[in-house]
């Protein structure tokens, strides 16, 4: 079957492709509008009432949430090893790592880019931005600390949630009073090896040949 993705750049619909392209999945891309000053897609709110992307659809069904696809494809597809077995040993830190960075890790930046969704009162949005760049920084010394000397966030092992790290430290924003992926040396270091892979340079050249080779 062709999966089709609900897709636009910069969103976390980015990281989805690249667990589609991880695993050589036939998929098609449906351009959607992430904008915030026009409302969202009546089609897009029929699948999720959130109006969020990523969508996937598949031959029995539709499912939203990033850390759920990502789930579902490496299941779907255990030949191509993204995610450790049901009775592997790592399963469930591999599931720690995608509930963190899709609840705590996105949370947070969801205060920087969307402040309004925390505060009653617009004269609280430049707190909630505060809180978010320290909340930004707690969590990911969090991983850090976690990955250690360790090549991946797994060991030894490449997975899915490697993925989700380096989509992650693409939407640091300096202008934002972010912290720099520099600050966080191990995590760098899975970022920039995890951008090396092929599926990465594809999905997000237009962010490498930006923010890392200045072109």
């Amino acid at each position: 079957m062709t999966y089709r993705l609900y897709y636009a750049d910069d969103s976390a619909a980015m990281g989805v492709r690249v667990v589609l392209e991880e695993i050589q999945a036939a998929y098609e891309l449906i351009p959607t509008s992430i904008s915030m000053d026009s409302p969202r897609d009546p089609e897009v709110l029929a699948l999720n009432p959130n109006g969020w992307i990523p969508i996937l659809l598949w031959e029995k069904g539709v499912i939203y949430e990033c850390g759920a696809i990502t789930t579902f494809l490496c299941d779907r597809h255990p030949q191509n090893q993204l995610a450790p077995g049901m009775d592997d040993a790592e399963r469930g830190v591999f599931l720690q790592w995608l509930f963190f960075f899709s609840s705590s890790l996105q949370n947070a930046y969801q205060m920087s880019y969307y402040p309004w969704r925390f505060c009653d009162t617009k004269e609280d949005e430049a707190s909630v931005k505060r809180r978010s760049v320290t909340r930004l920084r707690e969590l990911w010394k969090v991983v850090d600390d976690a990955i250690g000397e360790n090549d991946w966030l797994l060991g030894k092992r490449f997975s899915a949630v490697d993925v989700y790290l380096f989509m992650l430290t693409t939407w640091l924003s300096e202008s934002l009073d972010h912290p720099s992926v520099d600050s966080f040396a191990n995590v760098n270091r899975v970022a920039t090896n995890t951008m090396q892979r092929p599926s990465v340079q594809l999905v997000y050249q237009a962010y490498i040949d930006e923010v890392c080779t200045g072109q």
